[in-house]
């Protein structure tokens, strides 16, 4: 299980830089990572639809006659309305909704963790060394990574089967 520390630690390694003890250390490497840490893996967590982010919403529609988004949500990913700023507008009294929400890192699976930590290096990259060159490299790493990462993710569980479809049944 890794914490914010540890994803941060992995960053900084793949620049070479030494690893951090705490987020309240007072070096430079410290405060980045403080305060990159949740924006950056907020944006990756909604860049595409992570099976492991998933989750349902039930909604109940607020005296605006609306839904309310859940603060936890990130990113609505399928709902049966219109969505405007932080509100669904839709028919009916409840709403089922499935959004991406925020997942400690202690429940990242490897391969986003590892997506993770190359993000974070590539963010650290510029303001720690200004290495315009590893930038790059790291960039193409991560590219790399989340295709593979998205692959992985993608095919996490197995597709339902064909029950009765007429042209199989013809076929015997």
């Amino acid at each position: 299980m890794l914490t914010k520390i540890d994803l941060c630690s992995m960053a900084l390694l793949k620049l070479g830089e030494a690893p951090i003890q705490s987020l309240a250390d007072d070096s430079a490497s410290a405060q980045l990572a403080r305060t990159l840490f949740d924006t950056v893996i907020d944006n990756l967590l909604t860049s595409h639809v992570w099976r492991f982010a998933c989750r349902s919403f039930e909604l109940t529609k607020n005296t605006d006659g609306d839904f309310l988004i859940p603060v936890d949500c990130l990113r609505v990913v399928k709902c049966d309305g219109d969505i405007r700023g932080n509100k669904i507008f839709g028919p009916g009294n409840t709403m089922t909704i499935i959004g991406l929400t925020r997942v400690a890192p202690e429940a990242f699976p490897g391969y986003f963790a590892s997506v993770a930590a190359t993000r974070l290096a590539m963010e650290f990259c510029i303001p720690l060394s200004g290495d315009q060159t590893v930038f790059r490299m790291l960039t193409a790493l991560y590219e790399t990574e989340l295709q593979s990462a998205k692959f992985i993710d993608s095919s996490t569980s197995t597709p339902a089967g064909i029950d009765d479809f007429s042209l199989i049944s013809a076929r015997f």
